[in-house]
């Protein structure tokens, strides 16, 4: 956190160096603005020392957890500390996306009031039906969330999730296209892995009703970016919602000409609340390393 190069930062984990003889590592994303990510060369230089790198936030695309495990080093995350905060993110996303309010919100500041709204363009949520691409902890809370309107909330896993609601209804993989077929909003909440880069592509969004709205708090890359602005560009889809990008904090300029998009730079965890529940989480994994010898919330890679 306080290194202010790579160089510098390696400089430090030498022998002798400031950083040398450290067993654990508190990570946070904002350190990659001065050492960048946690890459395979990162991780090699880190001292024999380390066992237990204890990263702030649920999503750890940032770290080479293949080259951690290698040299025999856990990495945990802080799953549940960002249910909360994420999915009213993506609660708002898709209101405003359904109401068309982030472009109302633009003409009224542009001091045009509402002349640019066609209520025939937006939508309640009230009997929409709401898929959601991924039910973990953050997808079932915006389930909970929409289900109150009330919604319909459908949903894809690889298998069904454990202690999900029974009125969210599962689709597995041989039904995917019947699930989107259905869909008013499409909310994506999967990790951002090489099997899941570009996961939403040109095939999964046509088969998405015209007029369909997709949601992203994930990650950008999840999302095939090109395919969702020809969506957009020839009105298959009615508007969209992101909150993350692809190559972050670049935002595309083509998206900025749709008035129907609603776009937030990151800011699905940006609460005190949340901040401090991921703080607490990552340095609880950090101390029960140290105390009895392995933290509650090892990434699923290094559990096998």
């Amino acid at each position: 956190m306080v290194s202010p190069s790579r160089a510098d930062f390696f400089a430090g984990l030498q022998p002798g160096g400031k950083y040398d003889g450290i067993v654990g590592i508190y990570r946070h994303n904002i350190s990659a603005d001065h050492i960048g990510i946690y890459d395979k060369e990162l991780v090699s230089k880190l001292p024999d020392t380390v066992k237990w790198i204890a990263h702030n936030g649920a999503g750890y695309d940032q770290i080479d957890v293949a080259a951690c495990k290698e040299r025999g080093i856990f990495v945990s995350n802080t799953p549940g500390a960002v249910d909360d905060a994420t999915a009213t993110t993506a609660l708002y996303l898709l209101i405003s996306s359904l109401r068309l309010f982030a472009q109302a919100e633009q003409t009224l500041r542009a001091g045009k009031w509402k002349s640019a709204h066609k209520p025939g363009a937006a939508h309640d949520l009230t009997g929409r039906t709401l898929a959601i691409l991924g039910l973990g902890g953050i997808g079932q809370r915006l389930a909970e969330f929409a289900h109150a309107f009330p919604m319909r909330v459908v949903y894809h896993n690889r298998r069904p999730a454990a202690g999900a609601p029974a009125w969210c209804e599962y689709f597995p993989a041989e039904r995917l296209d019947e699930m989107l077929a259905q869909a008013d909003v499409l909310s994506v909440h999967v990790p951002l892995k090489a099997e899941t880069e570009g996961l939403v592509d040109e095939k999964m969004i046509r088969k998405l009703k015209k007029g369909a709205v997709i949601v992203n708090t994930a990650r950008g890359k999840v999302i095939d970016e090109a395919a969702l602005i020809r969506a957009l560009e020839d009105g298959h889809l009615g508007g969209v919602g992101l909150d993350v990008y692809p190559n972050e904090p670049e935002v595309n300029p083509r998206l900025l000409e749709f008035p129907n998009a609603t776009l937030l730079p990151h800011m699905g965890t940006e609460t005190c609340d949340s901040q401090k529940k991921m703080e607490v989480r990552a340095l609880t994994n950090l101390r029960d390393y140290l105390t009895k010898g392995k933290g509650a919330d090892i990434v699923p890679e290094h559990r096998q």
